[in-house]
């Protein structure tokens, strides 16, 4: 009955451990190895005006309100001197400078940090059917739009197709006559784009312009490019002007919809605006922080990498030790072998992090050698346990800072990090160590002291890897499962495989 509460347990712990990390990973995006990046888009728009004259400035800039596909990683606005707002009417989004007076030449900018995501910001459907205001197109012209319009009817099925039969149609390398008379007069991309949505408008099909940047690494003067979004069953679709293809390119972002400005400089002359774009790598942890945002998570919140710094660090060092103490028992219990105390090597491998593995055993030797022999002579003075026990570790921490002097005077700067040795472990490791001396003999105790220094270093060995400290610091549910597994192991009462070699010839007969 015993046995079936610990496995029931145990699978509790396993699918709460599991669920939280697959959650993180599947969701969240954090990384499994500390070495992930992802790929960061910077993007930065240059606004530049002239002001005029002992007048107030306001300045209204379209800034991309939801990239389909992305996650905002970061978000800047630099401006001295300059009030800031931002404004969002469900559609569009602005942000807004304004100040008393300004002379000159006055610069703006505004820098965004993107993060590519599948998962983010997907468009969602629409019950408001946009209004359809019909143009009015001059009398020629509208002779030549209906033309084409009836011709496009009758070879299509509905919004997409029709409007997709239209720009090939439009953008035909040998174009009928409606055609060519429809291409007068397009002096840029944008007047191309309303005139194609002019057309569809005249077919009762809603359509908009969008702005888009196109994602380029190195572009130092860029320009937004105007692209096609047509409304169809509760959806933009989005059609490329020129070339009739479904979306938008493959690495862009919608900066702007509709046909009003982009950029409107009240009490300025001469405004502009440029965009800059540059492709660089970040930590994968960062854009999941952001992501766990956008998603509405408070699951980050909560998380370690809400502490300060100073309190991460220390943690990333004790969520370690569960791992340890795991390894310890599965070393005592399985595998048989026999150390002194339960945690002091896994309390050695920490201190070994920082002398490293080499340094660490030939300090910890020195100590121990040095510690036995005094305390041989104290048992000539029959002392009581608890001052005998305070004499040692008196003992231990006079050896610990001879040890140290002598390094440094030596020019040995490995033996100063024997201060991050636990003194307590070192002390009881010593009287320990004494005691099954006298009880079991020399044998036995260099014995048990060789198998300390083995798992201790194997502990070493297994929570130095930086893999396994970035899955404990992000994944802290991890232990949960680490605890199944050791509650399992608690129960465990088979033979130790030292004991199978043992009983080798008895297991043969």
């Amino acid at each position: 009955m015993r046995n079936l509460h610990v496995k029931i347990l145990a699978l509790v712990l396993v699918t709460i451990g599991v669920s939280l990390c697959w959650y993180k990973v599947t969701r969240l995006g954090l990384p499994l190895l500390p070495t992930e990046k992802a790929e960061v888009w910077t993007v930065e728009a240059r606004i530049e005006f002239k002001a005029k004259k002992d007048a107030p400035v306001k300045v209204r800039f379209s800034i991309p309100r939801t990239p389909i596909g992305y996650t905002v990683v970061d978000e800047n606005f630099v401006s001295s001197n300059y009030g800031l707002t931002t404004a969002d009417d469900g559609i569009l989004r602005f942000a807004e400078w304004a100040v008393r007076r300004v002379k000159g030449y006055q610069v703006l900018y505004y820098r965004l940090n993107l993060a590519r995501d599948p998962m983010a910001a997907e468009p969602t459907a629409s019950f408001t059917v946009p209004g359809v205001r019909v143009p009015e197109f001059p009398e020629l012209m509208r002779s030549a739009a209906w033309a084409l319009l009836d011709e496009v009817r009758s070879k299509s099925a509905d919004a997409a197709s029709f409007s997709r039969e239209l720009l090939l149609r439009l953008n035909a390398p040998t174009p009928d006559p409606n055609v060519v008379l429809l291409r007068q007069d397009i002096q840029s991309p944008e007047d191309w784009v309303r005139r194609i949505v002019n057309l569809l408008a005249a077919a009762d099909i809603p359509a908009r312009m969008a702005h888009v940047l196109i994602l380029k690494d190195g572009i130092s003067h860029g320009t937004l490019t105007p692209w096609l979004e047509v409304f169809d069953r509760g959806v933009w679709l989005p059609f490329g002007p020129e070339t009739a293809e479904n979306g938008f390119p493959k690495e862009a972002i919608v900066w702007h919809l509709g046909d009003s400005p982009i950029l409107d400089v009240s009490g300025g002359k001469h405004a502009k605006v440029e965009y800059s774009v540059r492709r660089h790598s970040q930590d994968m942890t960062l854009v999941a922080e952001q992501r766990a945002r956008q998603m509405g998570s408070r699951i980050m919140e909560f998380s370690l990498f809400s502490l300060p710094v100073q309190t991460q660090n220390v943690y990333r060092v004790l969520l370690l030790v569960p791992v340890g103490a795991f390894f310890i028992v599965f070393l005592r219990n399985v595998i048989g072998i026999k150390t002194f105390g339960t945690f002091m090597p896994v309390l050695i491998a920490l201190a070994f992090r920082e002398t490293e593995l080499l340094w660490g055993l030939m300090l910890f030797t020195v100590l121990v050698a040095s510690g036995l022999l005094i305390r041989f002579y104290l048992e000539y003075l029959k002392l009581l346990l608890v001052p005998r026990l305070a004499s040692v570790l008196i003992i231990v921490i006079l050896l610990m800072a001879t040890v140290s002097l002598f390094s440094h005077k030596l020019g040995i700067d490995r033996g100063l990090s024997i201060a991050l040795f636990p003194m307590v472990i070192l002390a009881m490791t010593i009287e320990r160590m004494s005691l099954v001396w006298e009880e079991s003999g020399p044998a036995e105790a260099l014995k048990q002291c060789l198998g300390s220094l083995l798992v201790a270093s194997l502990a070493y060995l297994i929570i130095s890897s930086k893999v396994l400290g970035h899955l404990v610091f992000v994944f802290p549910e991890i232990l949960l499962v680490t605890l199944a597994m050791t509650l399992l192991l608690g129960r465990y009462t088979g033979y130790r495989l030292i004991e199978l070699w043992r009983f080798r010839a008895a297991l043969k007969n």
